[in-house]
């Protein structure tokens, strides 16, 4: 597979799960951007995987998890209105409030709890597929989750029997 392939073919599915890893679309452009130019650099040995897109999943979160440690520029964090769009739900109003509530919380999130939980949770990935994404053991996994989630509820309050707070 050529590189301009692989880009074509996959380019939105990173750049919808750079979004939901770091909780702005700005900010995942300049992720996935800088991912693609270390992928074309590598592409040869990339290419030689059995599956490339592990590989530069991989490269992605690794790109995320270090941004922070960049310039001074590239740690300026921009918020606008145009993040992912939610499932159409009846009340619209309630809708944005509830996806505004979860960017703050999972913006709240240590990076790689984040990013364990992103994976989990929108990827769809099982805790060995994590683990071999974030470069650690499957139960350093668990354990991302296991706090995040733990730190999720703890700001979410207590939830009723019929769904309220």
């Amino acid at each position: 597979m050529r590189f301009e392939d692989f880009v074509d073919s996959r380019l939105d599915a990173l750049l919808r799960y750079a979004v939901v890893l770091t909780g702005d679309p700005h900010l995942a452009q300049d992720v996935v951007q800088e991912t693609m130019v270390r992928a074309q650099v590598k592409w040869r040995r990339i290419c030689r995987a059995d599956r490339p897109e592990p590989y530069v999943k991989r490269m992605l979160t690794n790109v995320y998890l270090d941004w922070r440690r960049g310039p001074w520029w590239r740690r300026v964090l921009l918020r606008g209105d145009d993040t992912p769009e939610p499932p159409v739900h009846a009340d619209h109003a309630q809708a944005a409030v509830e996806r505004d509530a979860m960017w703050l919380l999972l913006a709240g999130l240590p990076r790689r709890q984040r990013a364990a939980v992103v994976l989990r949770y929108y990827e769809g990935l099982a805790d060995a597929e994590i683990a071999d994404v974030l470069g650690c053991a499957v139960g350093t996994v668990r354990a991302h989750i296991s706090r995040a989630l733990a730190t999720l509820r703890t700001q979410l309050g207590p939830v009723t029997a019929g769904g309220e707070r």
